[in-house]
């Protein structure tokens, strides 16, 4: 217990510091660090070295010199736009995990007690030297003894004690904040530090990656032009991941792309509908698309890398996304605000006529614009920005498509400019919305829904019950609230003149049915004297037809 308080108190300083050094002098006073740093007028004394950067350049120096924990925190937050703003996004996704490879004798200790045999007994070959190093682990090229070779990824030492420690004080930095500070409130960060912990306590365990790849490769059985690949579970643990090394260029190499004769259009295609398979029709996907993790293979084959970052969709979100597809692309402003409220946790604060208002203003952005010169990646975005400003809270699986979307638009442009990622999308959207117009998808969604109204209409008794109770106590508080009302009523007004108009237009058919009848019955016209009775009563009826929807058109309210 001493030690963890020892570390904490050690780490809290190196917080401290690092927060003062880039100028966040006050937010260490403001949220009471002072009580927990000792000497802290010494440390306080750097304050002058202050970095004349922005705010989002400063944030991102501060999480370089915190260490790896907090620069994978930063990398998992630069995917969420709906959460924090632009300038910081754009200096979060410049983290990069600069660090030092471990040492050897350490790889090889490691082995031994995750696999329980020395590295020699099973591999031919082990390079020394790493692949590449980032904060949480290294991959270090092997051959098995069977004559495979394969990227072996090997897990930091220590790594798990630290980020744990991390985390702990994360938490409680963001309890306090939340305290003491409005932005803190308004960001919600406690729910964010936990979000981003959960996140990265799965990237701690290879096994979850393991099952993250082969997942997708069964996605892709009766697919030859995408390669995912194989897992060597008899060599891998929480802490070692072996898996095929892929030999082949990278995505974004286009020059040597070209020079080896590929066809760079078929590559963007099939990579663009590789993804949108995954995020369309399976619901689980690759969150992390960019070059370094996409590898072309001959014959234009794409093969996809590093699963430690996926994200899943339920049957419903993916409806609400092809819907938000569908719906840009139609310019249907009810769809898209329909589509936004399913998709998000709404509050009790939204304006919905100023949520109207600004759906229609982003709308308009994309009226009458080519399809191909549409980035649905900003699209997407822009909308869950909309969300974000009215205090609707997107899952975070939603919104890490929107920072997949941009991604493989990047690498697209590059490859085939004339693509229009819409184009390619719509098929898949389309899909989707059939297969929700499917009877047996209705007949499974109606039973739900009986589910659903059985077990309200079953507490329905109670809920009575504890309402007389109150109402007896007098503690019965009404609090009526209708923030839209003049929207509700132009939809009413709107919906009873196409009552009108249709039982008007009813009337009309049975008199004129009548008319027909009578006059083909009789064989002549039906008279009072010398008045036409028949005709006369069809002529009145015919004005007040006419003038009633004249009245309506003219109110623009059909």
């Amino acid at each position: 217990m001493f030690g963890k308080r020892m570390r904490h108190i050690n780490r809290y300083r190196e917080v401290a510091t690092a927060l003062i050094s880039q100028g966040f002098g006050y937010i260490v006073e403001e949220m009471g660090l002072i009580e927990k740093v000792p000497y802290y007028q010494r440390i306080r004394s750097r304050d002058a070295n202050k970095n004349t950067g922005g705010i989002g350049e400063r944030i991102r120096l501060v999480l370089q010199q915190l260490g790896p924990t907090y620069i994978k925190l930063g990398q998992i937050a630069s995917t969420r736009p709906d959460l924090l703003p632009p300038a910081i996004i754009e200096q979060l996704e410049k983290l990069q995990d600069e660090v030092p490879g471990f040492s050897f004798d350490q790889v090889q200790a490691l082995i031994q007690q995750e696999l329980g045999a020395d590295l020699e007994d099973i591999f031919q070959q082990f390079d020394q030297q790493p692949l590449a190093a980032a904060s949480i682990g290294q991959v270090h090229l092997a051959v098995l003894q069977t004559g495979e070779k394969v990227a072996v990824k090997i897990q930091r030492p220590g790594i798990a004690t630290d980020i744990a420690t991390d985390l702990e004080i994360l938490y409680e930095l963001a309890s306090l904040a939340q305290r003491r500070f409005q932005w803190a409130e308004r960001y919600q960060i406690v729910d964010m530090v936990d979000e981003f912990a959960k996140s990265l306590s799965k990237e701690l365990d290879y096994t979850v990656e393991a099952r993250n790849a082969e997942k997708i490769a069964k996605q892709f059985e009766n697919h030859p032009e995408i390669y995912i690949p194989r897992i060597y579970w008899d060599y891998s643990t929480k802490k070692i991941l072996a898996s095929e090394f892929i030999e082949g260029m990278k995505i974004s190499e286009v020059e040597k792309l070209t020079c080896q004769g590929y066809n760079l259009s078929l590559i963007a295609e099939r990579f663009a509908n590789g993804i949108f398979h995954q995020i369309f029709i399976e619901g689980f996907f690759h969150g992390d698309p960019h070059p370094g993790n996409v590898v072309v293979l001959p014959g234009e084959v794409i093969a996809f890398l590093d699963f430690g970052m996926v994200g899943r969709l339920s049957q419903e979100m993916k409806y609400n996304l092809s819907s938000l597809v569908i719906g840009l692309m139609r310019h249907n402003s009810d769809d898209l605000i329909k589509t936004v409220l399913r998709m998000g946790i709404i509050g009790d604060q939204v304006n919905m006529l100023k949520l109207r208002d600004d759906v229609e203003l982003l709308k308009e952005q994309y009226y009458g614009v080519p399809l191909s010169k549409i980035s649905l990646g900003d699209a997407v975005n822009n909308f869950f920005a909309v969300a974000q400003e009215h205090k609707i809270r997107i899952p975070a699986d939603m919104v890490l498509i929107g920072k997949s979307l941009l991604t493989v638009e990047g690498i697209v442009e590059k490859l085939d400019p004339g693509l229009s990622i819409l184009d390619v999308a719509e098929p898949f959207g389309k899909k989707l919305l059939m297969e929700r117009l499917n009877p047996i998808g209705i007949a499974e969604s109606l039973w739900r829904n009986a589910a659903d109204f059985a077990e309200l209409f079953g507490g329905i008794p109670g809920s009575f019950k504890e309402l007389g109770t109150v109402v007896n106590k007098g503690r019965l508080r009404l609090d009526v609230s209708i923030p839209e009302m003049e929207f509700f009523l132009r939809n009413q007004d709107r919906m009873s003149n196409r009552l009108s108009f249709s039982i008007i237009l009813l009337a009309f058919s049975i008199i004129m049915g009548s008319v027909i009848v009578s006059l083909s019955l009789v064989g002549q016209a039906w008279l009072i004297g010398k008045i036409p009775i028949v005709e006369i009563a069809f002529g009145i009826a015919v004005m007040m037809f006419a003038w009633l929807l004249f009245a309506i058109v003219r109110s623009g309210k059909l």
